[in-house]
């Protein structure tokens, strides 16, 4: 004779009214209504290494994972004959198995519908992955809402056009909503219309402003073009969705920096098509009571879908495919641009910028929504989120919320990071000025930073400090210069490198939990310029390795400067070598190059990631702009022609 069985549920069956229909019995988690043989006693139970996931967006799927777990019902004696109705119930894509599950009252063995992993992969394909589905859906969501607001019931191209471009228009709302819902239950429909019903930005007000006039064709030539980026980055990720996803490394990077790459090639590569597009725009569309923001999003989308080519898309993918070189650090940039370099910050400064004025309608041009793909918003360096204000243009693919200082790792791949940096200078209309890179911490290290060596400070600002030229035909390092990282607001400091907390997800967001504390801490180098033909990959190698083999600190704080004799007189012989360079000895190269290489040797754990001929390379192209810059520094003291410098 069978005996009763535990069960767990954790789909459908977690409704009562649902249970008894398909089994004739009911369950309850309130003991006093557990009266009679037909009110089964239930109660909260968790089982541990599994995820619960939806491809059909119908049942749910208990899948393997180890760091995740998934909350139910455990339901005590169900009767044999229930069960078979149950079994039924289930169909072929589940596997009855034997669990622990935990209780308020300790472990329990129970009997749980599991998915069949060789039925899911054959039934869904690469459906079957929960990041992914859960974001489809979402976002499926989000189209049809936008299918049911906006011109409801055409299905002309122009109104297909409008949705996208009111989709556009809104675009961090929409970001929001799939990075802190992702991988939960669904969004009701109440909240969808919550956050997505709200009006069209409109740039009239602008036209009849005659402060604003003299820069609304640059703001509107940067919104066609930052929107064909877009859409472009749109159409690649959604057409190459699979293929992108095997290259990524973990959901806990930016998922969209090779299909944002991909796009920034593709425009970058076809300049004079762009400006025709840019043109025209203007021509057809003259800024005026006639046409307003959305007008020019949608001529950008329609121009964009009419010039695009899968075909390009695709060799640029295979181009990331031979060349990607991924590694275990994970990584950031933040870049700065602005036409009128350091004077951006400086409020006594009256110059005004003549192209964008300084960035100062930045928001009313919606491009704090349209630039959220490549992390864009404008800085003012005084650490204020308001909306009108002058500064750099930053950009930090990666960084998903500016207020919440919510943000990811771009990469962690080297050669990745220095072609989206090259890409983004190149993109747009203004000039480079500076470069952050970022380098995440390992547990703990935080607490065990060192102040590096002054040859090392030295080799990093000639691998990215910008050495430049002065008028008598010396040399410089010219991110020493103009109060650009130096600060005198709470003393005197320099501001090299700077350790700070991140989060990369919200509390919500349960993507990826391996191996990621919330927050992390990240080691920010402040000292690099920004130049548009500079490859970054070496420099970007060597503050790895610097970072795996001394685990550098601050540097140097107002609090270091005013503690410790050595370090200011160290702090007085940087400023006086960056005015006036001397060359770097072999010794001290030797020890800069020896300092990498133990550090990318033991980025795995006391063996190397990447592989040795790639570190040999390397080490090859930083040791290379070491000796040219001596070789310049030589030539420029006996009063000789310099030879052209290579390095960023």
């Amino acid at each position: 004779m069978q005996s009763n069985t535990n069960i767990f549920v954790y789909g459908s069956l977690r409704e009562p009214s649902i249970f008894e229909s398909v089994c004739g019995v009911r369950f309850s988690l309130k003991p006093s209504k557990v009266e009679t043989e037909h009110v089964l006693r239930a109660e909260l139970a968790m089982l541990a290494g599994h995820r619960r996931v939806s491809p059909d967006n119908v049942y749910f799927y208990a899948v393997p994972d180890a760091s995740a777990k998934i909350q139910g019902f455990v339901i005590y004696n169900v009767p044999p004959e229930a069960m078979k109705f149950i079994d039924k119930y289930e169909g072929k894509f589940y596997e009855r198995e034997a669990v622990h599950v935990n209780t308020a009252n300790g472990l329990v063995e129970a009997q749980a519908y599991l998915a069949c992993p060789m039925s899911m992969k054959k039934r869904f394909g690469d459906r079957f992955h929960v990041n992914l589905i859960h974001e489809l859906w979402l976002r499926k969501r989000i189209e049809k809402f936008f299918d049911e607001h906006t011109r409801p019931g055409e299905k002309t191209i122009d109104a297909h056009i409008e949705r996208r471009a009111r989709r556009e228009l809104i675009g961090t709302t929409e970001r929001d909503l799939v990075v802190s819902h992702l991988g939960h239950d669904a969004v009701s429909d109440f909240f969808l219309e919550h956050e997505l019903n709200r009006p069209c930005p409109t740039v009239k007000p602008l036209y009849n402003d005659p402060d604003a006039q003299p820069y609304v064709d640059n703001y509107i030539a940067l919104v066609i073009k930052q929107v064909l980026l877009n859409y472009f980055e749109f159409m690649i990720h959604d057409r190459f969705r699979f293929e992108l996803d095997r290259l990524i490394q973990s959901h806990r990077y930016f998922t969209r920096i090779r299909s944002l790459l991909i796009a920034l090639r593709m425009i970058n590569s076809n300049p004079k098509t762009v400006n025709l597009i840019l043109q025209r725009g203007l021509e057809t569309m003259p800024p005026g009571e006639h046409y307003d923001l959305i007008d020019y999003v949608k001529y950008a989308i329609a121009a964009a879908e009419k010039a695009f080519d899968p075909r390009v898309a695709r060799s640029n993918l295979q181009w990331i495919r031979n060349n990607f070189q991924p590694g275990l650090v994970p990584m950031g940039a933040e870049l700065e641009l602005s036409n009128i370099g350091f004077r951006a910050i400086h409020r006594e400064d009256k110059r005004k910028e003549r192209m964008f004025d300084g960035f100062r309608y930045f928001n009313e041009y919606a491009l704090d929504e349209l630039m959220w793909k490549v992390g864009g918003y404008v800085d003012d360096h005084s650490g204020s989120h308001a909306r009108a204000k002058r500064g750099f243009l930053e950009l930090a693919p990666g960084r998903l919320n500016i207020v919440g200082e919510l943000s990811k790792p771009a990469t962690a791949d080297p050669w990745m990071l220095s072609q989206i940096i090259r890409e983004l200078a190149a993109f747009y209309p203004i000039t480079p000025h500076s470069l952050h890179l970022t380098f995440q911490l390992r547990k703990r290290k935080h607490l065990q930073q060192t102040v590096p060596p002054l040859s090392v400070i030295k080799c990093l600002c000639i691998l990215g400090g910008g050495m430049e030229e002065t008028r008598s035909g010396g040399l410089w390092v010219s991110r020493l210069d103009h109060d650009e990282i130096e600060r005198n607001e709470y003393g005197e400091e320099l501001v090299f490198a700077r350790t700070s907390k991140r989060r990369h997800r919200m509390p919500s967001d349960t993507i990826d939990t391996k191996g990621s504390k919330y927050p992390v801490f990240t080691h920010q180098y402040k000292f690099i310029r920004l130049e548009k033909r500079a490859n970054y990959e070496p420099l970007i190698m060597a503050l790895k390795g610097i970072q795996l083999s001394l685990n550098p600190g601050d540097y140097l704080t107002t609090q270091q400067l005013a503690s410790s004799r050595r370090l200011r007189n160290e702090y007085e012989e940087l400023k006086a070598w960056a005015a006036n360079p001397t060359t770097i000895s072999r010794r001290s190269k030797g020890r800069f190059l020896d300092a990498i290489y133990d550090g990318l040797m033991n980025e795995a754990h006391n063996k190397p990631y990447h592989k040795a001929h790639y570190i040999d390379w390397a080490l090859g192209a930083i040791d290379l702009q070491i000796r040219l810059f001596n070789k310049r520094v030589e030539r420029v003291q006996q009063n000789r022609p310099p030879l052209p410098f290579r390095g960023p």
